[in-house]
């Protein structure tokens, strides 16, 4: 039976309000532990996402722009016909109703209700490293090594990174524009943002970076942006920052090359000059600047081939990467870091607090938080609701039904092998050629367990498989200068390689 487009509105309509109610006594009840508050989040977080897929579809509908809705309300109300025609249509609707009532008489009203509330029940899943504890701590170890291998940073203790990484502002303007730290401050804001999300769902992140946006923008045309000054934003390289070796200190090449090869090479680079050859060579080219403007030195002098060229010139793009992207990302970085500060802090404390505990002790501190998680999974398991004997999943609690169709756990796949043993999902009998139970069996058949062995269960097809590798291995076959046997004078019996090596030698 067809639902009508006003059917489908109020539908939607009660779709959200119920969705509402919902929200009202999820919130009503206090999360007893850090955990549990992220678990309510979540589930809040996916009601309300419900809402706004619903509300969009009204939305589309109160639209009408292909006025069906407004002609279904004009035949409704009788607009569009007389009034005859009004009741035929009436009668022809209700005749419709009860003939598909006798077509289905076993049809019944499904409590959409119920359906949404244990929906909702179902404890998200929670994507935490061990190191993160539930988004108690953040896990920066991957950018802490980044930092510390790279140009712009320094090599530091990881506690004192966390510090650090907050204060992008502190790195020296001329290194932000390679791509090795625009990777770094692009893939530390992505994992800022992630942690964010999932430690707090329910805060609206696209309106924080809007505003973010909003004032970057304003700062950045008055050339305020802390780290960034409005000198040399065009090229995205300050004059002052050109170049680590001051020329007017230098009269002559020879002390130029006084400085060093290290130096030369570094002030080369910092120009986008080739940094190769000797000294000398070197130094000659970093003395061009003295009375040549970088604009017209020659293109050969270079390292690359100039990317761009300005319209009225033959200027070089030396900046790779766009400063004024990396600047919004260091000022989205440094707003995130500061709804996370509290993070911050902890993370800093636990850091500190691993560092002063002794083995005997961290220990002692991980048997305490296992048999308090124990207590509490002892607690949970007592209010356990479980009618489709679903697995358990790793915090104690069946797995949510989607997961339990997703990786087919109702799907049943035996062994012979394994003494006739049952695996449940496609996952774990693949897995299970690897563990014990079926490797003892392959050693119990004589047969190595090699990738050629995977997806076999039968005896029967193992064995023939292995008289094939033979076979084709030639292993079955007469092999003289091994198995066929010679006897010495005092009676030994060697085959035929060791006796006539032997022999050789005049051992025999």
């Amino acid at each position: 039976m067809s639902s009508t487009l006003l059917e489908l509105t109020r539908g939607s309509h009660e779709e959200v309000e119920r969705l509402e109610r919902f929200i009202v006594k999820e919130l009503q009840s206090e999360p007893a532990n850090n955990k549990d508050r992220l678990l309510q989040s979540h589930r809040v977080r996916n009601m309300i996402e419900q809402i706004i897929t619903s509300t969009e579809k009204l939305i589309d509908v109160y639209e009408d722009k292909d006025n069906a809705r407004k002609d279904e309300i004009a035949a409704l109300g009788g607009q569009t016909a007389t009034a005859t025609n009004v009741f035929s249509a009436f009668y022809d609707r209700l005749k419709e109703i009860r003939e598909y009532h006798r077509r289905h008489p076993a049809a019944r009203v499904v409590d959409a209700g119920e359906e949404y509330e244990l929906m909702f029940k179902e404890d998200p899943v929670l994507d935490f490293s061990g190191e993160e504890a539930f988004g108690r701590y953040l896990d920066l170890h991957e950018f802490y090594n980044k930092y510390i291998n790279s140009k712009f940073g320094e090599h530091m203790e990881y506690s004192a990174y966390l510090d650090v990484f907050s204060q992008p502002e502190k790195i020296h303007r001329r290194l932000k524009l390679s791509r090795q730290y625009r990777e770094y401050i692009f893939d530390l804001l992505e994992y800022l943002i992630s942690f964010f999300e999932r430690t707090e769902p329910l805060k609206d992140l696209d309106r924080i970076f809007s505003k973010v946006t909003t004032e970057f923008e304003e700062q950045w045309r008055n050339g305020i942006v802390e780290g960034w000054d409005s000198e040399g934003q065009e090229n995205g390289l300050a004059p002052s920052d050109s170049t680590v070796i001051d020329l007017d200190y230098y009269s002559t090449l020879d002390e130029l090359m006084e400085v060093g090869p290290e130096k030369l090479k570094e002030a080369l680079a910092a120009l986008g000059l080739k940094t190769g050859g000797t000294v000398q060579q070197r130094a000659e080219r970093l003395f061009l600047l003295k009375s040549t403007p970088i604009e017209k030195l020659d293109k050969k002098n270079f390292s690359k081939p100039p990317r761009a060229v300005e319209q009225n010139g033959d200027v070089p793009a030396l900046n790779q990467e766009n400063p004024k992207e990396i600047a919004l990302v260091e000022a989205k970085l440094k707003k995130l870091c500061e709804f996370l500060d509290e993070t911050i802090v902890r993370t800093k404390e636990n850091v500190e607090k691993k560092q002063a505990l002794t083995y005997e002790e961290m220990e002692a501190e991980r048997e305490e938080e296992e048999i308090q998680a124990d207590t509490e999974s002892d607690d949970d398991e007592q209010q356990i609701y479980n009618p489709l004997k679903l697995p358990m999943g790793w915090d104690g609690k069946p797995i949510p039904y989607w997961l339990y169709k997703l990786h087919g756990l109702g799907q049943e796949f035996k062994c012979e092998i394994c003494g006739n043993h049952s695996y449940w999902g496609r996952r774990a009998f693949e897995r299970h050629f690897k563990e014990w139970r079926h490797q003892h069996g392959m050693r119990c058949l004589g047969i190595p367990n090699t990738k050629n062995f995977n997806e076999i269960t039968s005896i029967k097809d193992a064995k023939e498989l292995w008289e094939k590798i033979q076979e084709r291995q030639g292993v079955n076959k007469w092999r003289p200068e091994l198995e066929e046997e010679y006897e010495d004078q005092e009676g030994n019996i060697y085959n035929k390689k060791t006796y006539t090596d032997l022999q050789r030698q005049g051992l025999i």
